[in-house]
């Protein structure tokens, strides 16, 4: 019987996002784009989360800027952080075609 991989907790972070088949990392967020991420964008809507929840938006570098400026835009941004730092644990990924 083949061996089961073992659980990766950035599996949790991306969602529905499927790993890159290339590399098995975390995928940007962004519709279309299929590039590794290397960010996590936190952010909540306050009219419908908790001020301490926070959503999670996986990133490539090349659209982190897309994100920060779309979650800024509608008061929805809260951090940037590399992909694999430390994040609050009240944490959930979003959809895949942001």
């Amino acid at each position: 019987m083949p061996e089961q991989p073992a659980f990766n907790v950035l599996d949790s972070l991306q969602g529905s996002h499927s790993p890159s088949p290339a590399s098995g990392n975390a995928v940007c967020s962004r519709k279309g784009c299929r590039a590794d991420a290397g960010w996590q964008l936190l952010w909540n809507n306050p009219r419908i989360h908790t001020p301490e929840r926070r959503k999670i938006w996986a990133s490539c570098s090349e659209h982190v800027g897309w994100f920060e400026d779309y979650l800024q835009t509608r008061g929805l941004w809260k951090e940037t952080v590399p992909l694999g730092a430390h994040t609050p644990p009240d944490t959930a990924a979003a959809p895949e075609g942001a």
